[in-house]
């Protein structure tokens, strides 16, 4: 089985060794230029209608409830499914005037190896698996400069008011190239978690500069300062990204500080926790450098693919998720919509022996925020903190993310129509 599309990475033409068990290397050659722009132009945004948040620059972290370990039941004995939901909010921009700092043009190393140059920030598409780069776009005070969206990304929530952006992604995350081209973006940032690949060279020839954003999936949640950063460099707004990441990084300390009472002290009690990438009637391990280790530590629980020194990514056995005896198992929402639900899931080899199994604790959370580093990193954090430790506790809306919701029909429909 192939890889999924949404752990493929980009690495440099020199091609060094990965903790990945199973990774597509993908090389782009090419370099889009089309003009220069004085230093310092103020690139307006296309979208007059366009609807801002107000600016923010001091860190405003989710805020949990006040209760201690001592307060909660043990959550290795927790039972029953939860379904994490992040209590989303629309991201405020580090500044509302962007403009006035913004530094063109602007020249950076893709992740690709590629020195990518961008001179016109009026029309920008931000693109990949989880949202994470147009949610940065928005941090940085560039979201009305956004002329379209991922799957992903759900502007909706993340910028209210500005709910007509077109879609440029079809079935899932791939890219539609004429979708894209007919919308004239003047910068496309993207990573290696979409594609397919011959899209992107189509855009490079077309002329259109396209950005290359390091995936952060090997440190992870460490990761977010990093990539950040990078797209705030390739749109010419550099300092406005140091204060992004200031602000992002002291929401995530927060709240990895709020779970940190909320969580056991003693190591004992804290749940033994694995990601498995559920498809069908296999599963992944997301193991060592995959990025889930890094969330798992981060809510304050036991990450038990480290503790077995299990790297990277790929099919596991059962033998050795019984073995590794997990109290809690986190999944994506639409993985486990595909094998057919929880009661399906459990029958899967090895499941049910597992202290997780016997306790129908799995922890579901939407594909397209589990593994999101960016601005709403915090948030990721704060919702699988709460299912695990304090499921009763935890934010549970009515409905959940619209594009979750819309394939989960279409995953429904599609399953009906094979019985």
């Amino acid at each position: 089985m192939a890889m999924p599309r949404f752990l493929r990475r980009f690495k440099p033409s020199t091609v060094r060794k990965t903790t990945w068990s199973a990774v597509i290397v993908a090389l782009v050659v090419g370099l889009g230029i089309n003009g220069f722009h004085n230093v310092g132009t103020v690139s307006l945004a296309e979208n007059a209608d366009c609807v801002s948040t107000p600016p923010q620059t001091e860190p405003a972290p989710p805020v949990l409830p006040e209760v201690t370990s001592a307060d909660l039941a043990s959550p290795r004995e927790i039972t029953g499914p939860t379904t994490a939901y992040t209590e989303s909010s629309a991201i405020p921009p580090i500044t509302d005037a962007a403009g006035a700092v913004q530094q063109l043009p602007a020249t950076v190393m893709s992740a690709d190896g590629v020195s990518t140059t961008v001179t016109d920030t009026t029309r920008i598409l931000a693109l990949n698996q989880n949202g994470g780069l147009a949610a940065a776009v928005i941090g940085l005070g560039l979201g009305c400069n956004l002329i379209g969206r991922d799957t992903a990304t759900d502007i909706p929530t993340l910028m209210p008011g500005n709910e007509n952006l077109p879609l440029v992604t079809q079935n899932g995350h791939e890219l539609a190239a004429e979708a894209i081209l007919n919308l004239a973006p003047t910068v496309v940032i993207s990573d290696g978690s979409v594609g397919p690949y011959d899209v992107q060279l189509q855009l490079r020839e077309a002329g259109i500069p396209v950005v290359m954003v390091p995936t952060p999936y090997e440190a992870g949640v460490n990761s977010v300062g990093e990539q950040i950063q990078f797209v705030a460099d390739a749109l010419g707004v550099g300092l406005l990204g140091e204060s992004l990441v200031e602000r992002t990084n002291a929401e995530i300390a927060s709240t990895i500080q709020q779970l940190g009472r909320i969580a056991p002290t003693d190591p004992e009690e804290k749940p033994r926790v694995v990601f498995l990438y559920l498809r069908g009637n296999i599963y992944y391990w997301f193991g060592i450098g995959s990025g889930a280790d890094s969330i798992i530590q981060s809510i304050s629980a036991r990450d038990v693919a480290t503790e077995v020194g299990f790297e990277g990514m790929a099919p596991t056995n059962s033998e050795a998720l019984i073995k590794a005896e997990p109290d809690v198992i986190i999944v994506m929402t639409l993985g486990l919509a595909s094998v057919g639900g929880l009661d399906a899931a459990l029958e899967l080899p090895g499941i049910k022996q597992t202290p997780a199994g016997q306790n129908q604790r799995i922890v579901d959370m939407s594909d397209y925020e589990v593994m999101s580093f960016g601005p709403r990193t915090a948030w990721v954090i704060a919702a699988l903190g709460m299912a695990i430790y304090a499921p009763e506790l935890s934010y549970q809306p009515e409905h959940g993310p619209e594009a979750v919701e819309e394939r989960l029909e279409e995953i429904n429909e599609e399953m009906s129509e094979q019985e």
